[in-house]
């Protein structure tokens, strides 16, 4: 009896490897993933004073290159200034001037990875390009007139601006100058399709192949709107969303079919897992535990490898820095817009999130991973601490 009780748990025992397997991941992951803001591992109070300086300083290089950009090319009254009717897809770029962090020139930063992006596109262009200025002329947003000479910019008249931007609270006149910009973009050329950009989103290298992929898809000609950027930190498995928990347990479960299936060619270990229900249930719980830990925005990044590998999935409320409006949804959303008023609380993404989830026959949709990167440190709408962190 007393040997019974004191003999050693044996190595062959599956519950043992598991054991011994949880805790060797997770010694690995935490050296791994301490500077990894998106996952559970992340050391904040090492790590993130030191790289929320970094990352303001490195977004304040990128602005001072972008305006030495600018101010180096010389301005051309055809090439991108010239915006063609009908065009297959219009990107509209919502602007206004920043009380705080103007330094950083986010604008310029966006108008010239759009060029870059443009110019690959090769003779036939992707897209045509506009700004859309929400403030009262040239002299109040700088960085959009000095635009003028290369893009067309397009304002309220007087008469429309005192109509528009009366006294109203910050989230109905941020409201007003989104339904603004969508109105004036189609009227001006009457889009096939439209995407709208704030001027802080900054499009990756491979956004025009991504957007013209998603438009060939079948959902596209059935959706109010494609959101193409939802933040990182918002993107975790643990999540009411129902289909990311889908996800989640399909993720474990393919992980742990794929180890029970391999074992039997090569098992270096030794390990005593078959492919019985047992098994297979305690493996999936592990993948699925591995991957939250780790953080499911980095295992996303994956499907950057091919635009058709881009997963599209039913709209998360926040937010709106890059929106896609297939065919004519830009006047829909526009009208839907226009018969709410926005407030703390009710901001227009959350308007619009829910005016499509009421409307009958209306469906909203996201992309993931996102096609943009969020760089706006400061708010142009909002009070800014005096040096924003990244979290």
């Amino acid at each position: 009896m007393r040997r019974r009780w004191c003999s050693a748990p044996r190595w062959s025992s599956p519950a043992v490897q598991l054991l011994v397997l949880s805790a060797g991941t997770l010694c690995a992951l935490l050296p791994l993933c301490r500077r990894l803001p998106f996952s559970y591992f992340y050391l904040r109070s090492v790590y993130l004073d030191a790289m929320s300086e970094e990352a303001l300083q490195d977004g304040f290089r990128r602005g001072q290159d972008a305006l030495r950009f600018w101010r180096g090319v010389p301005a051309s009254p055809s090439g991108f200034r010239d915006v063609t009717p009908r065009p297959e897809l219009l990107v509209a770029v919502v602007t206004a001037r920043r009380r705080e962090g103007g330094e950083l020139h986010y604008l310029l930063q966006v108008m010239q990875q759009l060029r870059v992006l443009l110019e690959d596109c090769g003779p036939r262009r992707c897209a045509e390009v506009l700004v859309c200025d929400v403030e009262g002329g040239p002299l109040d947003n700088p960085d959009a007139a000095r635009l003028e000479g290369h893009f067309q910019v397009i304002r309220r008249t007087p008469q429309e601006q005192e109509r528009d931007r009366g006294r109203v609270n910050t989230f109905e006149r941020e409201k007003r100058d989104y339904v603004f910009c969508l109105r004036r973009a189609w009227q001006l050329v009457a889009p096939r399709n439209l995407l709208v950009l704030e001027d802080d989103a900054l499009p990756g290298r491979d956004f025009f192949a991504v957007v013209r992929d998603l438009l060939g898809r079948s959902f596209a000609a059935h959706t109010l709107y494609v959101k193409l950027y939802h933040p990182e930190r918002l993107q975790r498995y643990w999540n009411p969303e129902p289909y990311r928990l889908l996800e989640w347990v399909g993720l474990g479960v393919v992980g742990a079919s794929a180890l029970l299936l391999a074992l039997p060619r090569w098992n270096p270990c030794a390990l005593a897992f078959t492919p019985c229900p047992a098994h297979l249930l305690l493996l999936t719980l592990y993948f699925m535990a591995a991957a939250e830990l780790l953080g499911r925005h980095y295992l996303l990044e994956a499907r950057r490898l091919s635009p058709q590998l881009y997963a599209v999935s039913p709209a998360t409320e926040c937010c709106t820095p890059a929106m896609l409006f297939p065919g004519n949804a830009s006047q829909r959303a526009a009208a839907y817009l226009e018969g709410v008023a926005c407030s703390k609380g009710n901001a227009k993404d959350t308007a619009l999130y829910r005016l499509a989830r009421a409307r009958p026959g209306e469906h909203a949709h996201s992309v993931e991973p996102n096609l943009v990167a969020h760089i706006g440190a400061y708010s142009s709408v909002r009070p800014n601490p005096p040096r924003p962190k990244l979290l």
